[in-house]
């Protein structure tokens, strides 16, 4: 046995109470320094000391309750914590706007150290939903414009005669678009903020679609596949909003909820793009008939998206007056020449867990991207002539995955369970699919439909799950960044798995495409599951 363990085992109780006074004492005189910086710092302000508990880091039935200051030194817990642990409330004097009326500097000690923390008023406004719902109009009408080709890919392909993969391209531009993009859009967010990002967007999203009314022409094909890219970079400043416009804006309680109904939005863009263009753009064999047809689609799409921009203009703002939640507080308050983009980067590429779950989500959305993309090609495969009922299983999927997504948000804020969730959802998102290649080549469009929508249900309700969770393992990054990452992963996996997907289904069927989608949905459960498992196992050590 070592001397120095010899030490430790032979300390007297009486030795340990002298310890333990010392520390107490260090404590004390930190808490005096504290004090007296603050009352220099803030003249006439009134300060009185309470004694306070060390931390508050247990949950559930354990936590420790939340007193008020006249409550706490009556409690039991008062008795247990040692003196010199200490909250500093105070009335203002003459401060001018330096500090605002109620706020509180609690002290906060562990070990030896003691730390202020500011509490600031905090307040919701009613017009925090319209600016969601202002935002998610914005992001309906650029996910409607991705879809509006491939779920009617086959009328496309005769009338601009071109093959498969052109039409595929132009949806697959949405997504090799963001991967370039996003890093520069991530820099404007941090450094100009929410208002400017999505007027930006929503700028490009209507200028790409009056581009697209020129090219209701069986010779236009180059100049609605230049709209389809202005409209695909406007995809880029709205697609990783939700969970940084639900921060900015929102509650703690409800801040799951808004970033599910941010990613619902794009979800009912897309609802919409499989329910409309087969409806607007009839099967006909006459071609003028065909281009009047496409042409009063584009002209809806360019209205809405004019409207929206006029909306986005004159309505949307930039942040509440008063921050919605303290760790928004404590976001604000942070100069702007401490905080480093780059910096920001690094450390998010450094945090492993955050890197697996990049990789997770990117193989779940991918495959969400290649079975959307693809739809109108494995249905009318199988079901020819139904152009229609292809619109509708794609309809049914999204509304399902609005519901899911809608779900999971409220689940997460109430029960914070973010990666048991994620486990669940990830691994019915794999038994969905595999029922779903099983089920496709039966004959019985009501299967299809039933099989979609839990398909639907599952894999579009892992899309605020992720945002989420991303938040939860990165704080206190910017929200946008972390979303962005997550959507540039899931940009690259969709364009890789369209692209192989196609191919195998015009080589080998719709059976061996979906099933090459089985393959990575499973190997992301599985990663999934082994995490969450690793992280149980480094609790459990550290609990004993």
């Amino acid at each position: 046995m070592s001397s120095r363990e010899t030490e430790d085992t032979t300390v007297t109780p009486a030795a340990q109470n002298k310890q333990f006074a010392l520390r107490t004492a260090s404590c004390r005189d930190a808490s005096s320094e504290l004090f007296k910086r603050l009352t220099s710092r803030f003249p006439g302000a009134r300060f009185r000391t309470v004694a306070m508990p060390q931390n508050n880091t247990l949950k559930g039935k354990r936590e420790n309750p939340e007193l008020s200051a006249e409550e706490w030194p009556r409690s039991k817990a008062a008795k247990k914590h040692a003196p010199g642990f200490a909250s500093l409330q105070w009335s203002p004097g003459p401060l001018g706007r330096s500090v605002s009326t109620g706020s509180r500097l609690d002290v906060e000690a562990s070990g030896d150290r003691v730390t202020l923390v500011p509490k600031t008023e905090i307040k919701l406004y009613h017009r925090r939903w319209l600016m969601l719902f202002l935002f998610s109009a914005v992001s309906a009408s650029n996910a409607f414009m991705w879809l509006q080709y491939g779920i009617i890919s086959n009328i496309f392909m005769r009338f601009y005669n071109i093959d498969s993969l052109a039409i595929d391209w132009l949806g697959m531009i949405y997504l090799l678009t963001y991967i370039p993009l996003i890093l520069p859009v991530l820099w404007l967010l941090d450094n100009r903020g929410i208002r400017d990002v999505i007027l930006v967007g929503s700028a490009f999203n209507c200028i790409g679609a009056w581009i697209k009314i020129g090219s209701a022409d069986p010779s236009m094909f180059t100049v609605t596949f230049f709209g389809q890219f202005i409209c695909s970079v406007a995809t880029v400043f709205v697609l990783g909003i939700p969970s940084y416009l639900a921060s900015v804006w929102f509650g703690e309680e409800e801040v799951s909820t808004a970033c599910s109904i941010g990613v619902l939005g794009n979800q009912l863009g897309c609802a919409i793009g499989f329910l409309l263009p087969p409806i607007l753009v009839p099967n006909v064999d006459d071609m003028d008939e065909l281009a009047h047809h496409i042409r009063v689609m584009f002209y809806i799409t360019a209205g809405v998206a004019t409207s929206l921009f006029i909306l986005v203009v004159f309505v949307f703002q930039e942040r509440p007056k008063l921050p919605p939640t303290q760790a928004q507080a404590m976001a604000r308050s942070i100069p702007p020449e401490q905080y480093s983009y780059i910096a920001s980067i690094r450390r998010l590429l450094r945090n492993r867990s955050f890197i697996l779950l990049i990789v997770t989500y990117g193989l779940n959305v991918g495959c969400y991207y290649a079975v959307g993309t693809l739809l109108n090609r494995m249905i009318i495969a199988h079901y020819p002539g139904e152009e229609v009922n292809a619109g509708r299983i794609g309809l049914t999927i999204v509304i399902a995955g609005m519901v899911g997504s809608l779900i999971c948000g409220i689940w997460l804020d109430r029960t914070k369970t973010y990666k048991q969730t994620t486990l669940a959802v990830y691994l019915m998102s794999l038994v969905g699919m595999i029922v779903y290649a099983a089920t496709l080549s039966l004959g019985h469009l009501w299967v299809v439909f039933i099989m979609a929508g839990a398909l639907g249900f599952f894999m579009t309700g892992y899309l605020p799950i992720g945002f989420e969770f991303a938040v939860e393992l990165t704080y206190p990054e910017s929200e946008g960044t972390s979303s962005g990452l997550l959507n540039c992963s899931a940009q690259v996996f969709g364009i890789i798995f369209t692209i192989c997907q196609g191919k195998i289904i015009d080589s080998f069927g719709t059976l061996a495409g979906n099933i090459f989608l089985c393959v990575f949905l499973l190997i992301g459960t599985i990663m999934t599951e082994t995490k969450l498992l690793r992280q149980r196992s480094s609790k459990h050590f550290v609990d004993h």
